[in-house]
């Protein structure tokens, strides 16, 4: 039986039965609704993280829980559990296999664990502060590359970005010498394990964003909102991952111009 107090455990064992539960659904008939700001919600979603969270509320019964589609529970307990229990639902009703699961755990607000799973390809992305981050055991670790003009690029929710900042996309585009349009979490685990060198990411919710800020943090990245800030519960949902201090500062001169 695993200790109670080894939160990291507890989130490993829950990213192996979430992708079992996901990888029941996917692909197959799936009862889809859109939300009043147009974003799909399916059975998946819903089964899944009523899974996530009867186990929480079984284990942790002191803890808050904040899940995407089953909101917050518990908002000023100290220590509280986080959950997207299909990051990706748009790749997931489709077929495609880079959707996500992500979990993070807080302590007073400050995330101390991060899961970034990937449900159908068998890999789990686990994040522990202070102890570093692994892939499916193995420790991972960020590039050391730093100079943008030769760097690994992905651009998430590039319509997004273009709709509504127009001249930052054009930059965007410009830059890296690799660039990738993208969305969700994996160009974030990527870049963990060291592939990606830099992330630029629009329009995100607490549950997409602070798993992977553990997971990105100790495989020795960066990751911040447009304006260098921390991320935290009330970030605006502009992200940049970056593999080094100066990536990270060559993003913050480019989408702040």
């Amino acid at each position: 039986m695993l200790s109670k107090t080894n939160y990291a455990a507890h989130a490993e064992k829950i990213a192996q039965f979430a992708a079992k539960a996901a990888m029941g659904y996917f692909r197959g008939p799936l009862g889809t609704v859109f939300k009043q700001d147009t974003s799909p919600v399916t059975e998946a979603d819903e089964g899944v993280e009523t899974l996530v969270r009867a186990y929480l509320s079984t284990h942790f019964p002191d803890h808050g829980i904040f899940g995407e589609e089953h909101g917050i529970q518990g908002a000023d307990k100290q220590r509280m559990w986080i959950i997207d229990p299909i990051d990706g639902t748009r790749s997931f009703l489709s077929g495609h296999p880079l959707f996500g699961f992500l979990l993070a755990h807080l302590n007073e607000g400050t995330p101390e664990i991060g899961v970034i799973g990937m449900p159908a390809l068998g890999e789990v992305f686990l994040g522990v502060k202070g102890k570093g981050s692994t892939l499916n055991g193995t420790s991972i670790r960020c590039s050391d590359q730093t100079c943008l003009g030769e760097a690994i690029l992905y651009i998430n929710e590039g319509e997004k970005i273009y709709a509504d900042h127009p001249a930052v996309f054009d930059r965007l585009t410009g830059s890296g010498q690799t660039r990738r349009f993208s969305y969700d979490c994996y160009p974030h685990a990527l870049l963990a394990a060291g592939h990606v060198d830099a992330v630029v990411d629009y329009d995100l919710q607490p549950y997409d964003y602070l798993p992977l800020s553990v997971v990105i943090e100790e495989a020795g990245g960066i990751i911040t909102d447009w304006e260098g800030k921390a991320l935290s519960l009330n970030s605006d949902g502009r992200v940049l991952s970056a593999a080094t201090a100066q990536i990270h500062d060559q993003l913050l001169t480019l989408v702040g111009q």
